[in-house]
């Protein structure tokens, strides 16, 4: 991760209505360089209107987006030179190989000549596929065309990547490398704003997460601060021979799971001291005993009160 402070993007009350449904309501945040930007929700929480906002694609009807504190409300030439931006659906010429594809876009985001030549050997190389270069599109497997999608959008040396949905569809050996390519990208000091509703993928790449739903973002920081503010608390306990717990002063709901229990306390550490000194009192032969790891899962539902639903 880069360790700049230079502020990337500035997102101000962005709104936008299709119809009389608000697909956002006041979506506000910022980025540091080298920050990777999770931007987490199920399908419909307004995840895609706000990347095709940030590129131009779509305009808001009212708010603001600074990048590197130029305003491009109204100006995209900055989100070309700057921005790559890998959309939801995947934008390619079926007909054309690999190579023709980037040639392309390359052309497209004002690469030309022995630079575009030299740029697309790089990222042939960095999506794996430099095999494959000559191959029309058409024979290449759903995964394979996502990382010609994401090749393209890297051709002009992006410093913020914006990566919609990149894993959706995918075989495993494709969503890996695309993993492996964020954490280098990332690495080398390029910004990343990553959407999806899978949070397993914002655990392993993103440092920062937005929670996104019904056009709003609920909750959003550091993914430590979120996990430690919104998640539960938690030990789980299991004892050979035991059907009941007894009560325990500070422990809030016990839920049956697997062969133990769940006590939810705010009190971890008095709590655990309470069932040591019960076990080791009442001879209890305990199987497990361990503090739970607050999930991403139980963050999501604390702060929209549901669960992330596809």
């Amino acid at each position: 991760m880069s360790g700049k402070e230079e502020t990337v993007l500035e997102v101000a009350g962005l709104r936008k209505l299709y119809g009389k449904k608000q697909a956002l309501k006041d979506v506000t945040f910022s980025l540091k360089a080298g920050t990777s930007f999770g931007f987490l929700g199920p399908n419909g929480a307004g995840k895609s209107t706000t990347m095709k906002i940030l590129t131009g694609i779509v305009k808001a009807d009212s708010g603001h987006v600074k990048l590197f504190g130029q305003d491009i409300t109204n100006d995209t030439d900055a989100v070309a030179r700057f921005v790559g931006y890998v959309p939801q659906d995947i934008t390619l010429y079926e007909k054309l190989s690999a190579y023709d594809n980037l040639v392309f876009f390359g052309e497209a985001y004002g690469v030309r000549g022995i630079d575009l030549k030299h740029r697309i050997r790089e990222v042939l190389e960095k999506t794996g596929l430099t095999d494959r270069a000559n191959d029309a599109v058409e024979t290449f497997s759903g995964g394979m065309k996502r990382r010609i999608n994401i090749a393209a959008a890297l051709l002009h040396r992006p410093k913020l990547l914006i990566l919609d949905e990149p894993t959706v569809g995918i075989d495993p050996q494709s969503r890996n490398h695309i993993f492996e390519m964020i954490r280098e990208l990332n690495d080398d000091g390029v910004t990343i704003i990553y959407s999806t509703h899978y949070m397993e993928e914002v655990e392993v790449l993103c440092d920062q997460v937005a929670i996104m739903d019904q056009g709003s973002v609920k909750a959003m920081g550091p993914l430590g601060e979120l996990l430690e503010t919104y998640g539960r608390k938690a030990i789980y306990v299991e004892v050979a021979g035991l059907t009941e717990l007894p009560r325990l002063p500070g422990v809030g709901k016990v839920s049956k799971e697997g062969s133990g229990w769940v006590l939810e306390t705010a009190k971890v550490g008095e709590v655990m001291q309470q069932l040591l000194q019960a076990a080791s009192l009442h001879r209890w032969d305990v199987k497990q005993l361990e503090v739970v790891r607050p999930s991403l899962e139980n963050v999501f539902l604390t702060v929209t009160g549901t669960a992330l639903r596809d």
